[in-house]
């Protein structure tokens, strides 16, 4: 069931008004919220929500254990055991097949023979978000920094809540457990605000997105033989522009849905091609992703706490780990190593200027060199990202070294692109006043502006693109 379907729309629809209904009767409302959130999941496909309510039922029992717990061995059984459970679904479904078809490669070319079977599983749609989500809740317990949840049910639909199950962003259970022992219900700035993340997150996803990606990147990846210097470089900068379009797309609708019921999500995009350095970047791409790395594995590691070769190490380790998060192939291990590399080096260069007494050079030709500098890295690497293995790859970089080639001349992509690059560029200024607008405007001037922009989309959507995160 995709955000920018009908199907959703009037799933959405009947939610609302059996939300505003049951709202004077906490336990039922929680209760129909749990009931449409696996609905929902179950929409993907009913076999996988078994492993949710396992998940669920595991890091519930191992918190209410963990809390009444004083002994140090006991309690890191029960951590032990939490990580085995959720990572080992995670690894049995994600990553199985990848590291035994990679062994037999490696047997292979020493010479020996082996053939042990593939399991060819589906990828459960969202388990590496729901699982980071669970494992925070039984790590933050573990270190009280959290008591553990007394309700089964409120636990239930902290996993399972629908608008950001699926891809993000990845709520912390100290953020969102709080908010339903509150009942918490939406206020009228809150709705409109809601009404903005969604048209917001709509317009990002199909007007920005999708026409991108059908016009300037499915044809780059699809056959990069065809194209040289120039249309290779637009493919490139298309799919930056489309990634950002498609995922900060759905991180809006999410968060615009859980508004319009009184739920607050955590941001997850601060306008990161406006980035100066790597480090900046991070802290505004993925937000939820990049701080649950930097706390549930960056600092464990010793953080920055040991040393720079130390620091140096964990970053590069860090951000491996995440690229592998993201998909089970050298691709994404390759891209994952290009920023954790990248990290090292601006931090590396961080250091040099602070010992030498200087700061980041603040003129408009050094702020508009560095962010062209982080894009570029940004861009670049996510060639490896976008494509479906190494050989993939390589061929675009291929197109990119040769001079001359094909073209592509979608004009509503090209559209697409210069229109977000304008509104990004843009955004810390206009943002602001943008958003205090349409929440100052009438509720039917804002329902008047959806049912326009739902308009636009019907007419530029052919068929329903699924998200680009969908597939981790």
């Amino acid at each position: 069931m995709l955000f920018p379907s009908v199907a959703f729309l009037i799933f959405f629809s009947g939610v609302l008004l059996a939300d505003l209904a049951l709202r004077p009767w906490a336990r039922w409302r929680k209760a129909f919220l749990l009931a449409a959130s696996y609905g929902f999941y179950g929409f993907w496909d009913w076999r996988f929500l078994g492993l949710i309510l396992l998940s669920t039922a595991v890091d519930f029992w191992v918190g209410g254990r963990l809390g009444g717990c004083d002994d140090a061995p006991r309690r890191r059984r029960l951590v032990g055991l939490s990580l085995v459970v959720n990572l080992g679904l995670l690894g049995l479904f994600k990553y199985f097949d990848f590291f035994v078809g990679s062994a037999v490669e490696l047997l292979d070319g020493l010479g020996f023979e082996a053939s042990p079977p593939l399991l060819r599983l589906i990828l459960p749609v969202g388990i590496s978000f729901y699982t980071f989500q669970t494992l925070s809740y039984t790590l933050d317990v573990a270190a009280r920094r959290l008591e553990p949840c007394r309700s089964p049910l409120d636990f239930a639909l902290f996993v399972a809540f629908f608008p950001q199950l699926v891809a993000g962003p990845i709520v912390r259970a100290r953020d969102f457990l709080p908010q339903l022992a509150e009942n918490p219900r939406p206020t009228r700035a809150g709705i409109s605000l809601g009404l903005y993340d969604l048209a917001s997150g709509l317009f990002k996803k199909v007007v920005i997105a999708d026409l991108i990606g059908a016009g300037l990147v499915d044809p780059l990846h699809q056959d990069p033989g065809r194209f040289g210097t120039a249309g290779a470089l637009l493919g490139v900068y298309g799919y930056a522009f489309q990634l950002y379009g498609d995922f900060a797309g759905y991180s809006q609708i999410a968060i615009g849905c859980a508004r319009l019921l009184g739920f607050r999500l955590p941001v997850n995009f601060r306008a990161p091609y406006l980035a100066r350095t790597m480090g900046d970047f991070w802290r505004r791409w993925h937000i939820s992703l990049s701080t649950w790395l930097r706390d549930y594995l960056y600092v464990p590691l010793g953080g920055s706490r040991r040393g720079r070769s130390r620091t140096r190490r964990n970053l590069l380790i860090t951000m491996v780990l995440g690229g592998l998060w993201h998909g089970a192939g050298w691709n994404f291990l390759l891209w994952g190593t290009i920023h954790g590399l990248a990290l090292v080096l601006s931090q590396g260069r961080r250091e040099r200027r602070l010992a030498a007494g200087r700061c980041l050079p603040n003129g408009w030709f050094s702020r508009l060199l560095q962010r062209l500098v982080v894009f570029h890295v940004w861009a670049l690497s996510l060639v490896f990202f976008r494509a479906p293995d190494l050989d993939g790859a390589l061929q675009v970089f291929s197109s990119l070294a040769r001079p001359s080639g094909a073209l592509q001349h979608s004009i509503l992509a090209f559209g697409a692109f210069a229109l977000t690059l304008a509104l990004h560029l843009g955004s810390e200024r206009w943002k602001p006043r943008v958003v205090r607008a349409f929440v100052r405007l009438a509720p039917e001037l804002q329902g008047a502006a959806l049912l326009l922009l739902l308009g636009l989309m019907s007419l530029l959507m052919s068929e329903a693109r699924p998200f680009v995160y969908f597939q981790f």
